[in-house]
């Protein structure tokens, strides 16, 4: 028993020491061009949630620059950017961008968004 669980304990180590070193960084410079087409109309040049469409919005769109939305993991916003939110206008991406693009926004969110700022 003690043989298995520590195989188990092995092979749990190596995986997430493998997922963990497979880290894939986006293009900034690409991402910027894909938020241009496809998030600017509602997340706003600043990327602050004041977008030209946003007022129509019932929901407003996320402030990217917020401390709140820098606390999330990049998983939790490749899963957002890719799926959406529930009952907000912030659709899915899926389909729509490739996961290359997605992670190329992700890094330009990142790239442009202060480690600093508090909301």
């Amino acid at each position: 028993m003690k043989t298995i669980l520590a195989t188990i304990a092995v092979l749990v180590f190596v995986a997430t020491s493998w997922v963990s070193a497979q880290v894939v960084r986006g293009n900034p410079k690409e991402g910027q061009a894909v938020y241009e087409k496809n998030c600017l109309r509602c997340h706003g040049e600043k990327l602050d949630g004041n977008g030209p469409e946003s007022r129509d919005l019932i929901v407003r769109p996320a402030n990217l620059q917020s401390s709140i939305v820098r606390s999330k993991t990049d998983w939790e916003l490749l899963v957002t950017i890719s799926n959406g939110v529930l009952f907000s206008p912030m659709h899915g991406f899926r389909g729509k961008l490739t996961d290359q693009q997605m992670l190329d926004v992700l890094s330009y969110i990142r790239a442009v968004s202060p480690a600093d700022i508090v909301s």
